[in-house]
């Protein structure tokens, strides 16, 4: 069975709209893409779609008058179906100051290879 598929590439800013024919499960073509990003970018989509999450952390107990959370995301994408899982895991977890920009919070998120990391600083 053939399925046609079309996408708004996100990989570069021109937004292209790509069209991908899939038969049994397997890319067969992909057209409407100006540059190799939206090629792999259509590809990766409809066989393994990833994204990266950005979420927060509760920091406990908050420093007095600091944030009571701290800005977070993955180390690199994760497969779009572990998201909730992830963030699961997110919502569990609270961390203490002093947070630095990077800091690993949580190893292998949701049994994938990829860290939640610190994207601010709480001293």
């Amino acid at each position: 069975i053939m399925e046609q598929k079309e996408l708004t590439c996100i990989g570069c800013p021109m937004g292209c709209t790509v069209t991908v024919l899939v038969e049994n499960g397997r890319v067969e073509n992909i057209s409407g893409n100006h540059c190799k990003i939206g090629e792999e970018y259509a590809r990766s989509e409809v066989t393994n779609p990833v994204r990266t999450l950005t979420s927060t952390i509760a920091v406990v107990p908050a420093p007095s008058g600091a944030r009571d959370r701290i800005s977070v995301k993955t180390s690199h994408p994760i497969p779009k179906n572990l998201i909730g899982s992830a963030m699961r895991e997110i919502n569990q977890t609270s961390v203490k100051a002093p947070i630095h920009l990077g800091d690993v919070l949580i190893h292998r998120v949701a049994g994938t290879d990829a860290d939640i990391v610190a994207t601010a600083e709480l001293l």
